[in-house]
């Protein structure tokens, strides 16, 4: 009798670790597409909020050949600073973002090429619009059914356009 529970709990074992995970990649895709395109409105709005909370407790940035892991509270305040400094003309995909999937659906990327037009005072009080083409890659991970951005990792190819006061 001992050797056939020993057996059934076996069978039950492997079954149990083998079974696949299941999830829609284009409900999910979706999903992951819906918040990166409200950053856009974020960025308009300046809704510096909004922007840090799509970001996890545990979030992790590179960007400038920094790793640093910022605060909901910094961010917030580095993104008020930023959001106040400019106008933004332009924040738009050169191209559909990548999306892709961990096997079991609990983590997501997406790489993203995007251009950036800003309209800023500069020291003069002249106006200026400044174009950067940035790069990155950004690492969702699931928390209770909702996607949140735990890395991301930057890069950017400046220029400036010039003043636009004459």
């Amino acid at each position: 009798m001992n050797k056939f529970y020993l057996i059934s709990l076996l069978i039950v074992l492997c079954f149990s670790c083998n079974k696949p995970v299941s999830f829609s990649i284009e409900k999910e895709t979706e999903n992951i597409l819906k918040l990166h395109h409200a950053q856009r409105e974020y960025h308009f709005n300046k809704d510096s909020i909004a922007f840090a909370n799509q970001l996890s407790k545990n979030f992790v940035s590179v960007n400038k050949g920094e790793i640093s892991n910022p605060t909901k509270e910094a961010t917030i305040s580095r993104y008020n600073n930023y959001f106040s400094s400019v106008e933004f003309v332009k924040w738009d995909d050169v191209s559909e973002p990548i999306v892709r999937f961990s096997d079991d659906g609990s983590l997501a990327y997406t790489i993203v090429d995007k251009v950036v037009r800003v309209a800023y005072k500069n020291e003069n009080d002249s106006l200026v619009e400044s174009e950067t083409h940035f790069a990155w890659t950004a690492i969702y991970k699931k928390y209770d059914n909702d996607w949140k951005i735990d890395h991301v990792a930057s890069t950017d190819k400046p220029s400036i356009i010039g003043s636009i006061d004459n």
